[in-house]
């Protein structure tokens, strides 16, 4: 499946959420070594808003979150978390973050509310007038789908029941922005659906949301706003919509008629089915509509990335060879 010209513009500059902006990032770049892994990334996101960071193994989500959250030193580019700079920002600010890792396997001897009740009193002197901290127990354990749970030990919950309390322990201080690392993974159907209302329900309350996975059906489902990383660069940004569209393939039309299935590719799905209906009309039945998805969109363009990639070594090995 082909894809149209990358359309440059979609790269947001830093300021671009404006005052209202949580999140703004501009060149930023990392360097382990002699190796970059980051590439003038720029990013945005606004109070409330949902971001979902998209890419393959590889391609800079976790280390783009990792020095949004203050754990790691960026090599050069400019970053504002809640208008503070994450290498140098102090308490107060971490109070207003929430951060939920892909594993977090510590004080397995410890029961659920005694954990909780444990971390949330850090957050107690950073309360804010409109923002309470910490969250209250009960709330916080309903909220998460744990009420059930308060006396048990850590070491004893299900890995869908230990995710759901790395959630309450990013969301225990009612954080302004929430980082989610693969939050969902060993979620059953009915956890991830609750977490999915979870996070509307956060951005509801105005709290800034950036969230890495692989899920893709859990990026269209949660995202305002969705970042395609590749290599160490943002290669497309926009709603899954938007990021679909860029795909110029024909629709994919099914229906019934006499007992029989039928299935025609156009490029109009519309003027097409109008036509057949006109044609046939009641006759016609389960008419099924199928366009580009987030995941042709999101695999053309990685794929286009990692080939344009490969021929540049190609080309540069070739040069070093003469």
């Amino acid at each position: 499946m082909a894809l149209v010209e990358e359309d440059t513009r979609t790269a947001a500059p830093a300021g671009a959420g404006g005052q209202d902006a949580a999140v703004e990032v501009s060149g930023l770049r990392m360097r382990y070594g002699g190796t970059d892994v980051l590439h003038g990334v720029d990013l945005h996101a606004r109070r409330g808003e949902v971001v979902v960071l998209l890419g393959p193994n590889g391609a800079g989500k976790t280390t783009t979150v990792e020095i949004l959250e203050g754990f790691r030193a960026r090599s050069a580019g400019e970053v504002r978390v809640l208008g503070a700079d994450p290498a140098t920002a102090d308490e107060r600010w971490r109070a207003r973050l929430g951060v939920v890792m892909q594993s977090w396997r510590d004080h397995g001897r410890w029961q659920v509310g005694e954990l909780l009740a444990y971390l949330a009193r850090f957050y107690a002197p950073y309360s804010e007038p409109g923002r309470p901290r910490p969250r209250p127990m009960g709330e916080l354990l309903e909220t998460v789908g744990l009420a059930d749970c308060a006396h048990r030990r850590v070491n004893t919950l299900s890995g869908g029941q230990r995710r759901r309390l790395d959630v309450a322990i990013g969301i225990v201080g009612r954080p302004e922005v929430l980082f989610l690392d693969e939050p969902t993974a060993g979620f059953d159907p009915e956890a991830r659906r609750d977490f999915h209302d979870l996070v509307h329900g956060l951005a509801d309350e105005d709290t800034t949301i950036l969230l890495t996975t692989h899920d893709l059906d859990e990026a269209e489902k949660l995202a305002d706003r969705i970042l395609i990383l590749a290599g160490g660069r943002v290669v497309a940004q926009g709603s899954a919509e938007e990021l679909a569209a860029r795909v110029p393939a024909d629709a994919e039309v099914k229906w019934t008629r006499g007992g029989q299935r039928f299935v025609h590719s156009t490029p109009d799905a519309t003027a097409f089915l109008r036509g057949l209906l006109n044609e046939a009309g009641d006759e016609v039945t389960g008419i099924e509509v199928r366009r580009a998805s987030l995941e042709d969109a999101y695999m053309s363009l990685v794929h286009r990335h990692e080939t344009g990639r490969a021929h540049e070594a190609a080309a540069a090995f070739t040069e070093e060879v003469r």
